[in-house]
């Protein structure tokens, strides 16, 4: 029998071959009744889509983030939610760790202002900078991704690591080599470089957001390659004009993709944005796909997922 699995999205070529070689790949919904399996980057599968999809089976995530999926839906129905957690671990650690040192050093600004001949000599003392190396980076969560950058930051730049996870021990915090922080305010007074690394739910929602912004110290930076919403757009543009803070760098946002017109921390020069490109790194992109469609095609044929989510 020979599986009918929806892909409306690109993946890694390897892992299309791989998904066609297994099942009939469909990139619309014109014959839901017969999908078993959806596999999706950001595509939504909310209860419509399960309700079009009555022979739905399996929900492949392609990547870690499951909030586009409603997952007490799919629990209700035994319909199995994987992911691949650690497939983009790094790519998205290093796109982190890039984003540092860009606002740290303002390189996208000197780019820009040099494109411009707004400099009339070299090393203009308004691009003065600061190191990374000996400062203290603090972890807004502690898993995969935040943990590489950890390892990058402490054995690349000597620097400090310490961490707020409330789903983490003091003692497993310390196993990590990380001073643990019990709340999201006193971990922001004690760290130079904040790098936020949890999942968008109703806890983690505008996690970082008004008072919060007081915390800050004035030459801190703050990154978020996590998911828009946890912090705050419209407080960090606020924080970020005031100059309760250094700088600060997203590669996730409420509204995606980010556009001058739906996001105006693009007005502020102590601020860069990407367009959510953690994960688009060759290597990661192909164990992604690998991964997910392996999985898929692995649970289709009654075995257990390795990394379930519901």
């Amino acid at each position: 029998m020979k599986y009918t699995v929806f892909l409306g999205e690109y993946i890694h070529p390897d892992a299309r071959k791989y998904l066609e070689e297994n099942a009939n790949v469909v990139s619309t919904m014109d014959d839901s009744e017969k999908i078993d399996a959806i596999v999706l980057r950001t595509f939504k599968v909310d209860k419509e889509v399960m309700d079009k999809c009555p022979n739905l089976k399996v929900i492949g995530k392609h990547g870690v983030g499951v909030n586009t999926i409603d997952l007490e839906e799919a629990k209700k129905r035994g319909i199995v939610v994987l992911n691949t957690p650690r497939a983009n671990s790094n790519s998205v650690a290093e796109l982190i760790v890039g984003l540092m040192l860009n606002i740290a050093r303002n390189i996208t600004a000197a780019h820009e202002k040099t494109q411009t001949g707004a400099f009339k000599k070299i090393a203009p003392a308004e691009m003065t900078g600061m190191e990374l190396t000996g400062k203290t980076l603090g972890l807004i969560g502690t898993g995969n991704i935040a943990r590489r950058v950890g390892e990058i930051c402490e054995k690349g730049f000597g620097m400090k690591v310490i961490g707020y996870d409330p789903f983490v021990s003091r003692e497993n915090m310390e196993k990590m080599g990380y001073e643990k922080y019990d709340t999201v305010p006193e971990l922001i007074r004690n760290a130079d470089v904040i790098n936020v690394s949890v999942p968008l739910t109703k806890d983690t929602e505008n996690l970082i957001s008004g008072d919060v912004f007081d915390c800050f110290r004035p030459g801190a930076i703050l990154v978020n390659a996590a998911r828009g919403g946890i912090v705050n757009e419209d407080d960090l543009y606020e924080a970020l004009k005031a100059h309760k803070l250094r700088a600060a760098a997203c590669d996730a946002f409420v509204q995606e993709p980010p556009t001058k017109e739906n996001t105006k921390l693009y007005e502020l020069d102590n601020f860069i944005g990407t367009p959510h490109i953690g994960a688009c790194a060759e290597e990661a992109l192909w164990r992604m796909g690998d991964e997910v469609t392996h999985e898929v095609i692995n649970v289709l044929n009654g075995a257990e997922a390795k990394h379930r989510v519901a």
